[in-house]
């Protein structure tokens, strides 16, 4: 007998914001105070769910470790998180939290402006990790042993206990900051032995308190303040990989840009998934970046 997306055992855990993304699109360009006519999508997204989204079309299993309302947006969510095969089992389901919402709006000359409200998340706190302390996906005697992919829309607290707790000791863990705006809470996990840090060039900055001018540049920074290993991406320029001391680069494929939000998590899934089925550095990282511009184009399904 098959089994169904919810008794099914995940490959990869994915922790962190899964919620509504609501995205303005339009063709036009746009300053502040433009009112142009263009599309507007409700779609399932969040890093956490972003990233899973991915996995799931490289032929991975991966549950989702986040809050979700108990209210309409969440069981449609739900719903629909499950449709793709992922497992939402090991989702806190909140009776007095709302299901969160991403805004955005989106022109021919970039993200004009976003608004995220994961007020949720940040609210339920270390209750989204409860399965894996109770038994269901680990506990402190045998720890998950697997990939986990992190996203910076946890509080700084949260990631700071993550950074030390018994529970992650096992685990490969891939870190990605929700937004520039979130880049510091990632500092937690900076020197963390099995930590994996994918940002971009201002993150990255951020994160070193400097200003860098190429990935390569960054990489080593990020390198020298501790990091084990860390990937900088720098929109259409060289992406950069980075670990003891090594860094490589490559250059994505040149694009027309349709759309953004979400781009960077299509990256670091397409990444771990590459490497999880055996790619060696450069050619996970050359995999990861053109599927990213394929997702930048269009060409992927959203």
């Amino acid at each position: 007998m098959s089994q169904t997306p919810d008794t099914q055992t995940p490959d990869i855990l994915c922790i962190g914001s899964v919620l509504w993304d609501v995205i303005g699109r339009t063709a036009s360009h746009m300053r502040a105070g433009s009112d142009v006519p263009g599309r507007i999508t409700r779609l399932p997204g969040g890093v956490a769910m972003n990233i899973a989204m991915t996995l799931g079309r490289f032929g991975f299993t991966p549950a989702l470790l986040s809050v979700v309302g108990r209210d309409a947006q969440g069981n449609a969510l739900i719903a629909e998180a499950s449709g793709m095969g992922l497992i939402c089992d090991h989702v806190y389901r909140s009776d007095d939290l709302p299901t969160d919402v991403y805004m955005a709006i989106e022109a021919s000359n970039g993200l004009i402006a976003a608004i995220a409200d994961a007020h949720s998340l940040e609210a339920a706190g270390d209750k989204i990790l409860r399965p894996l302390s109770d038994g269901r996906l680990g506990s402190k005697e045998a720890p998950y042993p697997g990939p986990i992919a992190l996203d910076g829309n946890l509080t700084e607290d949260l990631l700071r206990t993550i950074a030390t707790s018994p529970l992650f000791t096992r685990a490969d863990l891939r870190v990605a900051p929700a937004s520039p705006g979130k880049a510091e809470r990632l500092l937690a996990l900076l020197g963390h032995p099995s930590a994996t840090l994918y940002v971009n060039l201002e993150e990255a900055g951020l994160l070193c308190q400097t200003t860098f001018e190429s990935s390569a540049e960054a990489a080593r920074g990020l390198l020298a303040r501790g990091a084990k290993r860390v990937l900088v991406t720098d929109g259409g320029q060289q992406a950069s990989e980075g670990t003891d001391g090594d860094v490589i680069t490559a250059t994505p494929p040149q694009v027309l840009v349709s759309r953004v939000t979400g781009a960077g998590d299509t990256f670091m899934a397409a990444h771990i998934a590459s490497e999880r089925q055996g790619l060696d550095r450069p050619a996970a990282l050359a995999r990861a970046l053109q599927a990213a511009a394929s997702y930048v184009s269009g060409d992927t399904p959203l």
